[in-house]
């Protein structure tokens, strides 16, 4: 039977950027169903988890951090700029835009749209804290223009706080987090254990 699987993200992470479409494959191979999670990682699941901001890391986790994306970076052929002219940046309105997208569009259409924020970041150096950056993300990949207004519903900002209430009740602490039935992956590079997993379901 097809499985569902719970995608805890935030939309400027990195390690979310270099599994992103590589996760979206996985679930397509199986015909997982995919629950789009933006939550709200550095405001309220770090201060629950034991999390801290980059910059409040100690300066070898930073520099080992550096380390890791370009190895990852390579190994994947994954284009990135491993310090990008915009980060760190708030995700909270790219977060409610992708909310929005799922609301009104479906899934798929939040992938999407969450593919596009990503790589705004981590490939062309785009602001995703800038509405009018977000207008061209969601032209780009040919969604609704109105949604930057949806974003901004109570509705949306009632989901944002929901998702990261389930992400901390579901144990994550990290992104990206994937989720079966309670069984949390953390971090891209546990993708194959997700692969296997959903391969026995």
């Amino acid at each position: 039977m097809p499985q569902t699987v719970q995608y805890y993200f935030a939309p400027n992470s990195p390690w979310t950027y270099l599994g992103h479409l590589r996760f979206w494959d996985i679930a397509r191979k199986h015909g997982a169903t995919v629950e789009v999670l933006p939550m709200d990682l550095g405001g309220k699941v770090f201060p629950q988890s034991g999390g801290l901001p980059l910059a409040k890391r100690a300066p070898q986790r930073q520099a080992y951090r550096l380390v890791e994306l370009k190895r990852f970076s390579e190994y994947l052929h994954a284009p990135m700029n491993l310090q990008p002219k915009f980060f760190p940046v708030n995700p909270d309105d790219a977060a409610k835009l992708i909310i929005a997208v799922e609301l009104h569009d479906g899934s798929d259409a939040a992938m999407h749209i969450t593919d596009a924020v990503l790589r705004a970041v981590w490939v062309d150096e785009r602001n995703i804290a800038d509405e009018a950056t977000l207008a061209v993300l969601l032209r780009e990949r040919e969604l609704p223009a109105r949604r930057l207004e949806d974003a901004h519903s109570q509705a949306v900002a009632e989901r944002y706080e929901a998702n990261t209430q389930r992400a901390i009740e579901a144990g994550v602490f990290g992104a990206p987090s994937y989720v079966i039935g309670g069984e949390v992956f953390w971090g891209q590079d546990r993708l194959d254990f997700l692969d296997r997993c959903l391969e026995a379901s």
